[in-house]
């Protein structure tokens, strides 16, 4: 185990420096000129474009402007030059190269609110998608089962764009069913973030929970004609100890791949879904820093996200070998 969690990490590492390096090197390949981007306005002229390319340090190779990027995440750095000096502490990803605001500060505002959407919407899709395709496939052409291919029909049909205004519209303006999502502490307010929270939940929750019902019906479908499970009922065990001890344990594994490949994503920004309940996640962020030429942002925005599917990619294979003996770790 340990020297599978070594190499698996060092992998990682691997990965996300070549995540970073290509990030940082197709920004400048098929951007504009990110000083003209920070000047902005009819003010700017060619002398104030020069004076912030020198003190972002625009004008230095890029493999010099790269290494000291990463270095600041882990030492922090010194960012400007003269009057215009910033001591930015580790972790430093930079400053907004449009509010001159620090990115770890941006970072910090938004990543609660796309770790409340994630968690949450998570939570849901898992509960019902696997509840719903367990029980479907224990009842092979049952009305249940007909019901969860129709289920997991529309969701895989439908988008969150769409599914989410429509809801809104109706729960929210025209029934007042539910407030109009917005993010609020729960530190702060613990009701109002549940209250805020509810309808990205369910919109997320809803068209997510879809493909699980369809892999857990498959994947139990499957599990259910092995020889092992045959072996367990002639045996005479209980049915609900073959069908949730055996079973449901064996088909867990391609479950909780899709779960953490989706939480991992799902961490680093949801840009539909924010963009869509107009919440200033992560995902809106970084779809933002795009249309803005924002390095700094865009840096930082991929990173976090590369860094949470990483990590979850590396606790699901850890946890192969928990869920199911048969699988062994090299």
């Amino acid at each position: 185990m340990l020297r599978y969690f070594i190499k698996r990490s060092l992998i990682a590492v691997l990965t996300l420096a070549v995540i970073s390096v290509t990030t940082f090197l197709l920004f400048f390949a098929g951007s504009a000129n990110p000083a003209a981007s920070m000047c902005g306005g009819k003010a700017c002229d060619a002398a104030k474009i020069e004076r912030i390319t020198k003190a972002l340090g625009l004008d230095r190779p890029l493999y010099v402007q790269y290494s000291e990027y990463m270095g600041g995440i882990f030492t922090g750095r010194e960012i400007g030059q003269g009057e215009d000096k910033i001591e930015c502490p580790a972790p430093c990803f930079g400053v907004s190269f449009r509010s001159n605001e620090p990115v770890s500060t941006i970072l910090a505002r938004g990543l609660p609110i796309s770790a409340s959407i994630a968690i949450g919407g998570a939570v849901i899709s898992v509960l019902l998608g696997v509840g719903l395709g367990v029980a479907s496939a224990l009842k092979r052409g049952g009305l249940l089962d007909k019901f969860s291919i129709g289920f997991a029909l529309t969701g895989a049909s439908l988008q969150i764009f769409f599914l989410g205004l429509i809801l809104q519209m109706v729960l929210v303006y025209q029934l007042g069913w539910l407030p109009r999502p917005v993010y609020v502490s729960p530190a702060e307010d613990f009701g109002g973030w549940l209250a805020g929270m509810i309808l990205p939940w369910i919109t997320l929750g809803f068209l997510s929970a879809a493909t699980y019902a369809r892999f857990s019906r498959a994947e139990m479908l499957e599990i259910l004609s092995e020889d092992f499970v045959r072996t367990a009922r002639a045996k005479g065990l209980a049915p609900r100890d073959v069908n949730i001890k055996h079973a449901l344990r064996a088909s867990l594994s391609s479950i909780i791949t899709i779960f953490g490949l989706q939480l991992g994503g799902l961490l680093g920004g949801a840009a539909i879904t924010e963009t869509t309940f107009d919440m200033a996640g992560i995902g809106k962020l970084s779809v933002k820093a795009v249309i803005d030429d924002n390095l700094p942002i865009v840096m930082a925005t991929v990173l976090l996200a590369a860094v949470f599917v990483v990590l979850f990619n590396v606790i699901v294979d850890m946890m192969y070998a928990v869920i199911d003996p048969r699988v062994k770790l090299a």
